[in-house]
């Protein structure tokens, strides 16, 4: 087994991250309280199956990208559709491309605001640090490995 796990929703984290536990623990709970209100009980061995194939599906498919950030601790660029990059190392994803991101550097470009009958200004090139964000996924355009 590897030292990544992931919950039912796909939320991938260290296992010993308590980082992440909230956030397999939230998933769990919510999974129980979906399996009672639907009226049956859920089959485990249903559960692990599933688990198995998210995880296969990570290490093989598009979210692999993700994974391996993860693991390596290695940067990612990320494109969102607010024209805006994310430099920053990945903690934690799910299939949705919600992200828990560190150490991440802000990039954008902003036209300054020039007077009536001025000329154009050129763009000029923004940054900014953040520790640590939360990155909802349908904001996500394409996501990069740093190449080494």
């Amino acid at each position: 087994m590897s030292s990544m796990t992931s919950s039912a929703w796909g939320v991938a984290c260290p296992k010993a991250g308590a980082r992440c536990g909230a956030l397999s623990k939230l998933a769990e709970v919510n999974r129980e309280e979906k399996s009672v209100v639907s009226g049956k009980k859920r089959n485990s061995m249903e559960d692990e199956t599933n688990a198995k194939k998210e995880e296969e599906e990570f290490n093989t498919g598009p979210l692999s990208v993700l994974m391996m950030s993860v693991k390596n601790n290695t940067q990612v660029l990320i494109n969102c559709r607010n024209n805006k990059k994310l430099l920053g190392r990945v903690r934690a994803f799910d299939r949705h491309c919600n992200m828990v991101l560190e150490n991440v550097r802000e990039m954008w470009t902003e036209v300054p605001k020039t007077g009536k009958g001025k000329k154009k200004a050129l763009p000029v090139n923004k940054d900014r640090f953040i520790s640590k964000m939360f990155l909802r996924g349908d904001s996500v355009i394409i996501v990069l490995r740093n190449p080494k």
